[in-house]
Protein backbone atom coordinates (compact mmCIF):
# COMPACT_ATOMS: atom_id res chain seq x y z
CA UNK A 1 0.00 0.00 0.00
CA UNK A 2 1.20 3.69 -0.72
CA UNK A 3 0.91 5.02 2.68
CA UNK A 4 1.36 8.71 1.94
CA UNK A 5 -1.28 8.64 -0.59
CA UNK A 6 -3.82 6.73 1.81
CA UNK A 7 -2.86 9.59 3.96
CA UNK A 8 -3.54 11.90 1.97
CA UNK A 9 -6.97 10.57 0.78
CA UNK A 10 -7.95 10.78 5.01
CA UNK A 11 -6.76 14.40 5.00
CA UNK A 12 -9.22 14.85 2.09
CA UNK A 13 -12.15 13.65 3.59
CA UNK A 14 -12.89 16.10 6.04
CA UNK A 15 -11.45 19.61 7.08
CA UNK A 16 -11.50 18.74 10.62
CA UNK A 17 -8.93 15.85 10.34
CA UNK A 18 -6.02 17.30 11.38
CA UNK A 19 -3.37 14.46 11.17
CA UNK A 20 -2.90 11.09 9.39
CA UNK A 21 -0.05 8.97 9.45
CA UNK A 22 1.18 5.15 9.30
CA UNK A 23 3.49 3.76 12.20
CA UNK A 24 5.03 0.56 11.50
CA UNK A 25 5.29 -1.60 15.45
CA UNK A 26 8.74 0.07 16.03
CA UNK A 27 6.92 3.68 16.25
CA UNK A 28 8.82 4.49 12.42
CA UNK A 29 6.55 6.54 10.37
CA UNK A 30 5.85 4.88 7.26
CA UNK A 31 3.44 7.38 5.55
CA UNK A 32 1.27 10.81 6.19
CA UNK A 33 1.83 13.78 8.89
CA UNK A 34 -0.13 17.11 9.66
CA UNK A 35 -2.36 18.84 7.54
CA UNK A 36 -0.28 21.79 6.16
CA UNK A 37 -1.12 24.81 7.68
CA UNK A 38 -2.06 23.20 10.95
CA UNK A 39 -0.24 23.78 14.43
CA UNK A 40 0.41 21.11 16.09
CA UNK A 41 -0.60 20.84 19.86
CA UNK A 42 2.37 18.93 21.34
CA UNK A 43 5.66 19.08 21.54
CA UNK A 44 7.86 16.47 19.39
CA UNK A 45 9.04 14.83 22.40
CA UNK A 46 5.02 14.63 23.14
CA UNK A 47 3.87 13.48 19.94
CA UNK A 48 6.91 10.98 20.21
CA UNK A 49 5.64 9.48 23.63
CA UNK A 50 1.93 9.38 22.56
CA UNK A 51 3.32 7.29 19.39
CA UNK A 52 4.89 4.74 21.69
CA UNK A 53 2.28 4.49 23.96
CA UNK A 54 -0.33 4.21 20.86
CA UNK A 55 2.44 0.99 19.64
CA UNK A 56 1.88 -0.36 23.30
CA UNK A 57 -1.29 -0.28 23.38
CA UNK A 58 -2.03 -1.96 19.89
CA UNK A 59 0.75 -4.49 20.99
CA UNK A 60 -1.89 -5.37 23.85
CA UNK A 61 -5.17 -5.71 21.90
CA UNK A 62 -3.36 -7.61 19.10
CA UNK A 63 -2.51 -10.21 22.39
CA UNK A 64 -6.32 -9.91 23.79
CA UNK A 65 -7.63 -11.06 19.76
CA UNK A 66 -7.37 -14.41 20.67
CA UNK A 67 -10.33 -13.88 23.15
CA UNK A 68 -12.31 -11.04 21.99
CA UNK A 69 -11.32 -10.44 17.85
CA UNK A 70 -9.39 -8.15 16.18
CA UNK A 71 -9.30 -4.45 17.40
CA UNK A 72 -10.63 -2.10 14.37
CA UNK A 73 -10.11 1.06 15.70
CA UNK A 74 -10.24 2.83 18.92
CA UNK A 75 -10.82 6.38 19.83
CA UNK A 76 -9.68 8.96 22.47
CA UNK A 77 -11.56 12.14 23.08
CA UNK A 78 -9.62 15.04 24.45
CA UNK A 79 -11.13 18.65 25.35
CA UNK A 80 -9.35 19.70 22.44
CA UNK A 81 -8.78 16.91 19.58
CA UNK A 82 -10.24 13.43 19.05
CA UNK A 83 -7.68 10.66 18.39
CA UNK A 84 -8.33 7.35 16.81
CA UNK A 85 -6.18 4.80 16.25
CA UNK A 86 -6.97 2.41 13.28
CA UNK A 87 -5.07 -1.19 13.07
CA UNK A 88 -3.88 -2.04 10.05
CA UNK A 89 -3.36 -5.89 10.28
CA UNK A 90 -0.46 -6.78 11.87
CA UNK A 91 2.28 -4.81 11.17
CA UNK A 92 0.98 -1.13 10.47
CA UNK A 93 -0.95 1.50 12.88
CA UNK A 94 -2.94 4.33 11.47
CA UNK A 95 -2.86 7.51 14.03
CA UNK A 96 -5.81 9.89 13.07
CA UNK A 97 -6.39 13.36 15.07
CA UNK A 98 -9.51 15.94 14.29
CA UNK A 99 -11.18 19.07 15.65
CA UNK A 100 -13.17 17.81 18.40
CA UNK A 101 -16.29 18.06 16.36
CA UNK A 102 -15.40 15.97 13.75
CA UNK A 103 -18.51 13.91 12.71
CA UNK A 104 -16.93 10.24 14.53
CA UNK A 105 -18.91 7.89 12.10
CA UNK A 106 -17.57 9.69 9.23
CA UNK A 107 -14.35 9.87 9.60
CA UNK A 108 -14.50 5.67 10.87
CA UNK A 109 -16.53 4.87 7.99
CA UNK A 110 -14.51 6.90 5.36
CA UNK A 111 -11.10 5.44 6.97
CA UNK A 112 -12.25 1.96 6.47
CA UNK A 113 -13.75 2.15 3.44
CA UNK A 114 -10.59 3.83 2.17
CA UNK A 115 -8.22 1.41 3.81
CA UNK A 116 -10.23 -1.57 1.81
CA UNK A 117 -9.99 0.27 -1.00
CA UNK A 118 -6.21 0.92 -1.09
CA UNK A 119 -5.25 -2.56 -0.47
CA UNK A 120 -2.88 -4.58 -3.14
Amino acid sequence: MDYEKFCSQILDVDPEIRFATVYDEWATRVGGGMRKGIENLLSERAENELVNISILDWKARKDMSKWLGKTKYTLAEYDKVKRFSFYLGDDYLLLVSTEKDADTDLIVEQVIKLYYENQE
